[in-house]
């Protein structure tokens, strides 16, 4: 394959692109036999040793005072900024006890 011929693509993962109809409808067309999942790995028994059951938390409302530079960290992520938040507050806590 010639470089002339090769288009490379930059993905932002914070504003993926929208999927229009004309391509949902032709993923939609597609037949499973058609699909190569070739580069996608067997979820062997050493990806299953990994695997751990995380069940949901029951939350709860506080009032919080954090610096205005995390908070708007945070928010600029968009939805779900809160879960993300207690998502980085449980890996401290994880890397914590591990030591």
């Amino acid at each position: 394959m010639s470089k002339k011929n090769t288009t490379h693509f930059v993905l932002d993962t914070k504003a993926p692109p929208k999927a229009t109809k004309a391509t949902l409808k032709k993923l939609d067309a597609l037949k499973d036999d058609t699909i190569d999942y070739g580069d996608i790995p067997e979820l062997d028994s050493r990806f299953w040793a990994n695997v751990r059951l995380l069940k949901p938390s029951q939350k709860e409302m506080i009032s919080l005072r954090l610096d205005k530079e995390i908070l708007d960290y945070f928010r600029k992520q968009g939805k779900g900024y809160q879960r993300q938040m207690n998502a980085v507050l449980r890996a401290f806590i994880e890397s914590d006890k591990r030591v």
